[in-house]
């Protein structure tokens, strides 16, 4: 009965469960803000490059 007792009270595997959960969760939100910067940068590059091309064709 006592190592059911001890067991219940055990608070180490809930806090490991937890710190778990929040890095999933700043790891899902990382990556949203990644996805959407990143097709920012590649349009600024993309119209960098029309830019550069449209310029440098001896017009």
């Amino acid at each position: 009965m006592k190592t059911i007792r001890n067991f219940i009270k055990n608070s180490k595997g809930a806090t490991a469960i937890e710190y778990g959960l929040i890095a999933a969760l700043i790891a899902v939100a990382a990556i949203t803000a990644l996805r959407s910067l990143g097709g920012n940068v590649t349009r600024t590059f993309q119209s960098a490059a029309n830019g550069m091309n449209s310029t440098g064709n001896g017009s």
